[in-house]
């Protein structure tokens, strides 16, 4: 990736937080974003007390093939158009810095933002495969995680590689309140309601229909 982002100014900036405030970090492609992101960030302010949650729109998975993947103004106008809390914080800023690893975005925000509490929010589906995510360890090791519930991935706390290895790091979902707070290693999983919508499911019912 070279050259700057075509993207409004503030987009492409870090949000500003508050030394003492409690900050979540919501990444991903958001190719389309839908309900069931809704309900991880509606769920995530209501359960983990957060201040704000930082709604971070990445450049592309590098897991994932990222050929079709629309522009980065037409996925933030998507997500804004979803969710209008004013805690919520959309960003660019990894495009604008070149991160494209969740690791080194974490050790870039940590580094700039001394006196904030930060806690990695991310759905269920995702915990099943993220120990293929880079330096997945060190995320873990450098802020609490909080995992949301999807559909079908409710066991997946159970059986996947992250949750058997930092199992000694659990947290009682009672005590979600508290987890932006707690020294990493910590997560927990966060049970609630669920919307079968993914962004997959969206974009292969939309080529059906042309």
């Amino acid at each position: 990736m070279t050259g700057r982002p075509n993207l409004p100014a503030p987009f492409l900036r870090m949000p500003h937080a508050e030394r003492g405030m409690a900050v979540g970090l919501f990444g991903g492609s958001f190719n389309p974003p839908h309900d069931g992101h809704l309900l991880v960030a509606e769920t995530a302010l209501r359960r983990l007390r957060i201040d704000q949650l930082w709604w971070m729109i990445t450049p592309g998975n590098p897991l994932k093939e990222n050929g079709k993947l629309p522009g980065l103004s037409k996925r933030l106008a998507w997500s804004r158009a979803l969710i209008s809390d004013r805690r919520v914080k959309f960003t660019a800023f990894e495009a604008a810095h070149q991160l494209r690893y969740t690791a080194e975005t974490l050790k870039f925000i940590v580094a700039r933002n001394r006196g904030v509490d930060f806690v990695w929010i991310m759905g269920a589906d995702n915990l099943a495969e993220f120990h293929r995510w880079q330096d997945w360890q060190e995320i873990a090791n450098t802020v609490p995680i909080a995992v949301i519930d999807r559909p079908g991935s409710t066991l997946s706390y159970l059986s996947s590689v992250m949750a058997k290895t930092f199992g000694h790091a659990r947290v009682d979902e009672d005590d979600a309140g508290a987890l932006a707070r707690m020294p990493a290693p910590a997560w927990t999983f966060i049970h609630g309601r669920r919307s079968p919508l993914s962004s997959t499911a969206i974009r292969d019912g939309e080529a059906a229909a042309r």
